[in-house]
């Protein structure tokens, strides 16, 4: 585990941020969008995923084409599937509710004093709510693990951010840190209730940092995919947003592209987007969207 940027020179960098069930679906048909279009952004150097981009980050290095998590996607039961790149059958979600989690998230936000405060204080509240004594844990291990094509770290360098529930102290895993693949991916996606992983609990990588843009610092290029369109529920002045990550970046040498849902993903990205029933379209769109953006901007930068 590392809870510093990584400056390794890697020459491109993908950036995958959190969006819940419609931004895992909006971000695989893009990069399916971009791939049949010619544009294969899963070869990055490095590939950094937060929450819902943790199972992106998972799916696009797994054995599956980035054409074969689209189609299933788009093969999935309208409901109740969860949100994941697979359409088989899986165990219930043990997670909150959009409005739930967002009422209750920004609370503890509204009390803090700046991003280290911010992060100790959601600890302290989720590790209040954790009285199941692990039962949640396990459940929510059998759904994400339902959700990965593959267990295993690919030998491809995947970044899964976290943050630690008892000290609020930021987090990365990858392959070296000892930790399974499917605990990682679980980690960055726990919302409410921390996630178990030996003796320790975490959180939700977003609150590291928005989309953690910023561990791609070093990389010659960096693609990154925001469904929630760059905007942060933190203060300004916190400087957890993502244009400030972009400009850390460009400071550094690196050349930037973000990408943003547009309509045809659907008017989802706030509380709705942890429904299920919005995959199918977010899917969609993305996937329109892919295609058009490997002959523009993003064509130009990662080719």
């Amino acid at each position: 585990m590392n809870s510093d940027p990584l400056s390794h020179n890697h020459s491109r960098a993908l950036v995958l941020a959190g969006g819940g069930a419609a931004g895992n679906a909006w971000q695989i048909g893009l990069i399916a969008g971009l791939f049949e279009a010619g544009l294969d952004v899963t070869s990055a150097d490095v590939i950094i995923g937060t929450s819902a981009g943790s199972t992106v980050a998972a799916a696009v290095t797994s054995h599956l084409t980035p054409s074969e998590l689209y189609a299933a996607v788009l093969t999935e039961p309208r409901r109740p599937a969860p949100e994941g790149p697979t359409a088989t059958t899986r165990p219930r979600s043990p997670q909150p509710s959009g409005p739930a989690y967002l009422d209750w998230s920004n609370a503890v936000i509204a009390t803090a004093t700046d991003p280290a405060d911010m992060r100790r204080r959601m600890g302290a509240a989720a590790l209040e709510r954790d009285t199941s004594g692990g039962a949640d844990a396990v459940r929510w291990r059998e759904v994400v693990a339902a959700r990965l094509p593959s267990h295993d770290w690919p030998e491809q360098r995947i970044l899964i951010t976290a943050v630690d529930a008892h000290t609020g102290e930021p987090v990365v895993f990858d392959r070296d840190s000892g930790v399974e693949l499917v605990d990682a991916v679980a980690a960055s996606t726990s919302a409410m209730t921390p996630y178990r992983i030996g003796g320790r609990r975490y959180l939700n990588g977003g609150y590291r940092r928005s989309e953690n843009a910023d561990l791609a610092a070093g990389s010659d290029r960096v693609l990154v995919l925001s469904p929630f369109g760059g905007r942060s529920r933190m203060p300004d002045d916190w400087g957890m947003d993502l244009a400030t990550q972009v400009a850390e970046l460009e400071a550094g040498g690196s050349r930037v592209a973000t990408v943003f849902p547009d309509a045809r993903a659907g008017d989802v990205f706030d509380a709705n987007a942890l429904d299920p029933a919005t995959r199918g379209r977010a899917a969609r769109g993305g996937y329109d969207q892919g295609r058009e953006l490997a002959a523009g901007s993003v064509g130009e930068l990662w080719r």
